[in-house]
């Protein structure tokens, strides 16, 4: 028997398409019930708890108690990591979902990939961002500079010591699934999409399982001011 880790495990829990499902409506980051899960699955309840306690016991979601609801995120940033990577693996290979719909757009031009922001607007974020000296990146590693420092604390009051993390680093690069380049992920990812929420520049799909990001106008206009097409 060959040692090591047991990648065929993981990637058999993730193959089933009903807990592909849950596992792609939990990247919206939020926590969801055993319910709305199914809901994205297209399954029944009961077959929903099936699949909820294999990813449960495989490692990949985390439940959460809350009085009489029990609800279901992501384990670790990792996985959402490996779930986009997988995402963009299906696009390139022409593995694609037939059926589309009108939030499709949105979704290309702005989504959360578990806590931070991606497609369009994500990847060009990071574009300026690399353009302007704020971060430096060299194939998939990213530094924060001590220019990205200053202008975090001066245009939207993230400072240092609010990205510090102990297993989780500053910047990392998150390879997109509809633009396949890299967005911001990381501590910085995160921070700097919850102050885009936090000063009412964007706000998320209400929807359950949603993974749509809205900017407002004034948001639009403000986000093109700190990172305009960075090519």
């Amino acid at each position: 028997m060959k040692s090591g880790p047991d990648i065929a495990g993981v990637a058999a829990l993730v193959g089933d398409p009903a807990r592909a499902n849950m596992l792609t409506a939990l990247l919206s980051g939020r926590a969801l019930t055993a319910s709305e899960l199914a809901q994205e699955a297209g399954i029944t309840p009961q077959t929903a708890s099936s699949h909820l306690a294999k990813l449960e016991s495989g490692g990949l979601i985390e439940p959460e108690k809350q009085g009489r609801h029990r609800y279901y995120r992501l384990s670790d940033p990792d996985v959402a990591d490996v779930l986009e990577r997988l995402a963009g693996l299906a696009a390139r290979t022409g593995h694609m979902r037939v059926r589309t719909g009108p939030k499709e757009p949105a979704l290309r031009r702005a989504r959360i990939c578990y806590d931070h922001l991606a497609g369009d607007l994500g990847v060009q974020m990071l574009d300026s961002m690399t353009a302007q000296a704020l971060v430096r990146q060299t194939k998939q590693v990213i530094e924060l500079t001590a220019e990205g420092e200053r202008f975090l604390a001066e245009s939207l009051q993230i400072s240092p010591d609010m990205l510090a993390h102990p297993r989780r680093p500053v910047c990392k690069a998150c390879l997109d699934w509809s633009e396949r380049r890299h967005h911001l992920a990381g501590t910085l990812g995160a921070a700097m999409m919850a102050r885009f929420t936090e000063l009412k520049w964007a706000a998320r799909d209400e929807a359950p399982g949603s993974r749509v990001v809205n900017f407002s106008r004034t948001g639009e206009k403000r986000f093109a001011a700190l990172f305009g097409n960075g090519e």
